[in-house]
């Protein structure tokens, strides 16, 4: 009996888990259709900021958790432990991270060996215009003039600027790498190696197989070349650069968590393009992303949620007279849930005043201790003019002797501004040693704490995502139109972007004339007594 219960048992749980993997299979297949249709009806494409090194440890910022440095306690030593775990999941993205800077590189170094071969193929063709009939027939050349003499010093000054003009316009670092080409560059590039094939066509027809006697045409043959080689140049610097410069748009940029927002003035730029200047601005406009200020508002947000509870004792199957009964006690509990919502602005009011009072107190504890550390600091070199040259300090040790007396008050103030993970005890101790170096004020020292400055401003830890993702309904090589909205987009937030038109303006002239604003003052003589 008791096996027969057993065995019953065994296969009722067996059952249970097979039926289970079978139901985990149909909504995991399910969730792979939903996400294959979500990803047909949107178009994506990612732009990659420059290479830097990539950071796994950015998940240990995120969230509502945030890293707890207690530097301005204790000092712990962390040895043989790790304090990140990396799932699956982790590692296949980290590897594929990889893949995609690899590919990048290679992406990057091939339009690199493409253009350094259209530009020798470019610079060498006068040379070898001039080179060649030397080579294959110089019994039959007729002997270079004086004029044809002339044209060997134009064509090397020619080539000297065309040389120094081509590296000024696009042998340039990269800023950014765009998911697709740049539609004028890749012109421009079709453009000179059609004109070079053209002129070697040419060539190779009317001077190599005739073996023409006339070097002195040949010579200006290759003048030409060069001459129209620096033209095209000029329509390079027309196309890419002068073509940007009036604005035509405004761009207004929201970040979507926290909803800061700047604008900007951009030219004929197209989608991807203007991305890359957005981007570029984004990290000296926009104050640093801080996560740890939106979880305020979410825990709540969660707890006034949890206030409202209604519970169905008797279940669907009961009666209706307890049914009613437990209807009317349900609208009672979401009367009072909702008396108790209407309340929630003062708890919001006074949670914030709480904030303030304690930020401002916090505050002024931070700018005593910091004043008291330069008064200390400004003593002892006062006191080290007194010393021998090699008993002085220098700013590095001065600022981790005075950077105890300050650490407590410092560390307090950045956890209740929830700035606390944006700054380490090294990076503190650097910007100490920095002012302390340049004779600064505390205040010049405190500015960085006191008020939250642009992205830049911290290290590339902090900030830096290595990729941006750009999604956009039209096509990222097409123009900028009214209207035109697009995202750019990251793991912790994004960027979204919406593109207005600069109206049109009409200026009218209203014309005064001079004589209208003169006049005569006329004094009598007599006064009355």
């Amino acid at each position: 009996m008791d096996t027969e219960s057993t065995y019953s048992g065994y296969s009722y749980y067996s059952g249970r888990s097979r039926g289970s993997h079978r139901h985990g299979e149909r909504s995991r297949d399910r969730h792979k259709s939903r996400i294959k249709e979500s990803s047909r009806s949107e178009k994506s494409v990612t732009i990659n900021a420059p290479p830097a090194e990539p950071l796994l440890g950015d998940q240990s910022v995120r969230g509502e958790e945030v890293q707890d440095d207690n530097w301005g306690e204790t000092t712990t030593a962390v040895t043989g432990t790790s304090e990140h775990s990396l799932s699956q999941e982790d590692i296949v993205r980290i590897s594929k991270d990889l893949d995609d800077s690899v590919g990048l590189d290679c992406k990057r170094y091939l339009n690199v060996a493409l253009s350094v071969i259209l530009g020798l193929v470019v610079f060498l063709t006068p040379l070898a215009f001039l080179i060649l009939p030397h080579l294959l027939w110089p019994d039959r050349l007729r002997a270079c003039g004086t004029a044809c003499e002339g044209l060997y010093i134009s064509v090397a000054f020619k080539l000297l600027i065309l040389l120094l003009a081509v590296w000024a316009l696009f042998f340039r670092p990269p800023r950014a790498g765009l998911p697709r080409i740049f539609v004028f560059r890749a012109l421009l590039a079709t453009l000179v190696l059609l004109f070079v094939l053209s002129y070697w066509l040419f060539y190779g027809v009317r001077i190599l197989d005739s073996q023409d006697e006339d070097y002195q045409g040949i010579v200006q043959y290759a003048v030409s070349l060069v001459d129209a080689l620096l033209f095209i140049h000029y329509l390079a610097i027309v196309l890419l650069e002068l073509r940007q410069l009036q604005p035509f748009f405004s761009l207004c940029v929201t970040r979507s968590t926290d909803g800061a927002t700047q604008h900007y003035n951009l030219g004929q730029l197209s989608i991807q393009r203007a991305a890359v200047v957005i981007l570029e601005n984004y990290y000296k406009d926009f104050p640093v992303h801080n996560p740890a200020m939106l979880t305020a508002s979410k825990s709540r947000a969660a707890k006034h949620l949890a206030g409202l509870k209604v519970y169905n004792v008797d279940g669907p199957g009961g009666n209706n007279a307890a049914a009613g009964i437990a209807q009317s006690q349900s609208r009672a509990m979401i009367a009072a849930a909702a008396r108790r919502r209407d309340s929630s602005h003062n708890d919001l009011y006074y949670e914030e005043a709480e904030h303030e009072r304690r930020v401002r107190k916090r505050k002024a504890r931070l700018v005593v201790a910091v004043e008291e550390a330069f008064t200390h600091i400004r003593r002892m070199q006062e006191e080290e003019k007194k010393k021998a040259p090699g008993d002085v300090m220098d700013p590095r040790e001065a600022a981790q002797a005075i950077f105890p007396s300050m650490a407590r008050a410092l560390q307090k103030y950045l956890r209740t501004t929830r700035q606390q993970h944006l700054h380490s005890m090294e990076s503190i101790q650097q910007h100490l040693a920095f002012c302390i170096t340049n004779n600064m004020t505390p205040k010049a020292f405190l500015e960085s704490y006191l008020t939250t400055g642009p992205t830049l401003q911290y290290g590339k830890d902090r900030w830096l995502a290595r990729q941006w993702t750009l999604i956009s309904e039209a096509s990222v090589t097409s123009g900028l139109k009214d209207g035109t909205i697009f995202l750019l987009k990251c793991i912790d937030f994004s960027l979204v972007v919406t593109t207005k038109k600069i109206p049109y303006i009409k200026l009218d002239e209203e014309f005064i004339d001079p004589k209208s604003h003169k006049f005569v003052l006329r004094l009598q003589s007599e006064t009355s007594v």
